[in-house]
């Protein structure tokens, strides 16, 4: 699939399979939203991978089980990559 100019939104993406859809959205040409509660190391080195492929990814940090948090979160992927097309609900 082509997901050129499309935003992605990968909640629980610094390992496992939100790890690995967030490296196939970008390499599909999305630009992805990577977002972590508490792996920093991890969620840095899949958007290190993401970008040494030319993929286009930022990260984003938030407690998903806090309502404000994950409120608070979807505000700046919004504000910082133009909206959100694509959610995938990983964290957990």
């Amino acid at each position: 699939m082509d997901f050129t100019d499309k935003i992605a939104l990968v909640t629980g993406s610094s390992s496992g399979i939100g790890a690995a859809i967030a490296k196939e959205l970008a390499a599909q040409g999305a630009t992805v939203a990577l977002h972590y509660r508490s792996n920093p190391d991890g969620v840095n080195q899949v958007a290190e991978e993401i970008r040494r492929q030319g993929g286009q990814c930022d990260i984003f940090q938030a407690d998903v089980s806090n309502a404000d948090e994950a409120a608070a979160m979807v505000k700046q992927v919004e504000k910082a990559l133009g909206g959100i097309d694509i959610l995938v609900n990983n964290a957990g």
